[in-house]
């Protein structure tokens, strides 16, 4: 199935785009970009971007891109300063945009917003800490958190969202990264932690609305690293990377459930690397039945898996032109939408139907494409089907099963 966009066609043998290093400018004149974020609902996104140049003469400005509408448009927001290109943005459900910025040894935080012909900006407040990364915007399109991982304890800030500026609202020990929602209300934020004397990461759930409160929520064998990469509240279903097979491998699993975690032998590309960045929504009590869209990566750029439990197959697409890696959101009817951007078209939404899995059929009918992670290709089938999962116990024979 072929991806369309609004605007401009994006055809799906369009090669695929990978990450450029920061000091190459695009061949097509797409501006560089540092980074691109949206809003849980989809409707926004922000991105640090800056034209093609000599890496000395390159002026980084944030972006705001509209999606909700019929045709997505860009609204750049300089300042009269260039911004520093290792500053963070993250859209607002309002439409201004929240920047992170660098200053000596604090981190500044700020709202930018289109006026006019100009740019507004309302100043947060700072943070006295040398380093700190912002999570992804809160479901509830208000708030944003940002974490300060230090060596024992890591601290949560509300950056955005609060009543007086940036406040710490949890202080959690060990060290700590990632930062998946968990919940529709933003209450729920799984994290993956390090205990203060060492040993392996595990997942853990921070209940803010109980100031910070820490429980267990993956312990899949007790000296496995278990890592959250995503979650849907909708289905329960929670996509998850862990070495607990033996080896890191992805796996998935359904929150609250007390089934084994699944490892899918078509989620193991030999020669490239996936990272599942979007769920299919509202598939209440239907975890099986998600469209999960991953990212790719291998030695020729990045492009798209599209892959649901049940249906144990990987389909691979190539990327419209100027994607921004692992950026999409789903619809509800299984559209899966990816920005891009490239010398054509400045802002454009490529769309991509969830395929239909189909039955295996035998050998002699099938080349084998897709098994391989070299390039994007059609569905690659395999047999039967997932029944539920589990994360309470993930017994290692499960493991050595092809499915």
């Amino acid at each position: 199935m072929a991806a369309h966009a609004h605007g401009r066609a994006s055809s799906a043998d369009d090669a695929p785009a990978g990450d450029r290093p920061a000091g190459d400018a695009p061949a097509d004149g797409t501006p560089l970009t540092g980074g691109f974020t949206l809003t849980a609902d989809g409707a926004y996104a922000a991105r640090l971007t800056a034209a093609p140049g000599p890496p000395g003469a390159r002026a980084w400005y944030p972006e705001r891109w509209t999606l909700d509408g019929p045709e997505p448009y860009a609204v750049p927001l300089p300042l009269d300063q260039p911004e520093e290109p290792d500053s963070e943005v993250a859209p607002l459900a309002d439409g201004r945009v929240l920047i992170r910025r660098r200053v000596a040894d604090r981190q500044m935080f700020s709202l930018l917003y289109p006026t006019g012909p100009g740019t507004g900006e309302l100043l947060l407040g700072a943070v006295g800490r040398t380093e700190m990364t912002l999570l992804p915007p809160s479901p509830d399109g208000r708030s944003v958190y940002a974490l300060a991982a230090g060596e024992d304890h890591a601290s949560l800030w509300l950056v955005a969202g609060g009543a007086f500026g940036p406040e710490e609202v949890a202080r959690i020990p060990g060290r700590c990264s990632g930062g998946v929602w968990l919940d529709r209300a933003g209450r729920m934020l799984a994290l993956d932690r390090r205990e203060p004397g060492g040993g392996p990461v595990k997942a853990i759930a921070v209940d803010l609305g109980r100031r910070g409160e820490v429980t267990p929520l993956l312990q899949i064998a007790p000296g496995s690293n278990d890592r959250l990469v995503l979650a849907d509240p909708d289905s329960g279903l929670l996509l998850l990377r862990s070495d607990a097979p033996g080896h890191d491998r992805l796996g998935w699993g359904v929150l609250g459930s007390c089934l084994p975690v699944r490892f899918p032998e078509c989620l193991r590309l030999a020669d490239a690397t996936m990272t599942p960045f979007a769920v299919q929504p509202d598939q209440m009590l239907m975890p099986e039945s998600c469209a999960v869209a991953l990212r790719i990566d291998g030695a020729r750029g990045s492009w798209v898996g599209v892959w649901r439990p049940a249906g144990r197959q990987l389909h691979q697409f190539a990327a419209p032109l100027g994607w921004m890696p692992g950026a999409g959101n789903w619809s509800r009817d299984g559209v899966l939408r990816l920005p891009y951007a490239n010398g054509a078209t400045p802002c454009g939404v490529a769309l991509l139907e969830a395929p239909e899995d189909v039955a295996p059929v035998s050998a002699a009918g099938r080349t084998g494409a897709g098994k391989g992670g070299g390039e994007p290709s059609a569905a690659d089938t395999a047999p039967a089907v997932c029944k539920p999962v589990p994360l309470g116990q993930a017994p290692l024979h499960g493991a050595a099963r092809p499915d």
